[in-house]
């Protein structure tokens, strides 16, 4: 793996560590990263507090890890270090992560997500809908379970 790309993963797993609460299980691995980069059509989208990509070997506060195929974009995983959120920067990955998707000439951009994740409002602002359900994926500490919800965007 060439230094640029560890040092994106350093930065991702960074922000992974913070913005990711451990009772829901939905942080990835170092290793986890590692190996999703190493797939074609892979994308690592990192943001500064501004908005705007990092510097070299600066911190980020934000990413968005996608992949592409066969005309459709899955975001894998999104999230911004907890002293930026409500910033705009979940959004501002978002919406370039859809103009990226146009450009490419996908049709679709589907997600998902534990059904009371905070960042349900954020999707359906950029025109998300629900297409599917996980009945009873995430399991809550005290025994009970929520269920995990796929939303599309067609582009």
């Amino acid at each position: 793996m060439i230094a640029a790309q560890e040092d994106d993963i350093d930065r991702a797993m960074a922000i992974m560590e913070s913005a990711f609460d451990s009772r829901w299980g939905e942080a990835w691995t170092r290793r986890q990263l590692s190996d999703a980069m190493m797939m074609p059509h892979t994308a690592l989208q990192l943001v500064a507090a501004g908005g705007t990509p990092p510097a070299d070997g600066a911190p980020a506060a934000g990413f968005a890890l996608s992949k592409s195929i066969a005309g459709e974009v899955e975001l894998l995983l999104i999230a911004v270090r907890p002293e930026y959120r409500h910033s705009g920067l979940g959004g501002t990955l978002l919406d370039d992560l859809i103009a990226q998707a146009r450009e490419d000439g996908a049709e679709s951009v589907f997600l998902e997500m534990r059904e009371n994740n905070p960042a349900l409002a954020l999707y359906r602002q950029r025109g998300f809908a629900p297409v599917g359900r996980r009945k009873a994926y995430y399991r809550l500490p005290d025994g009970k379970f929520l269920d995990a919800v796929t939303f599309a965007l067609t582009l």
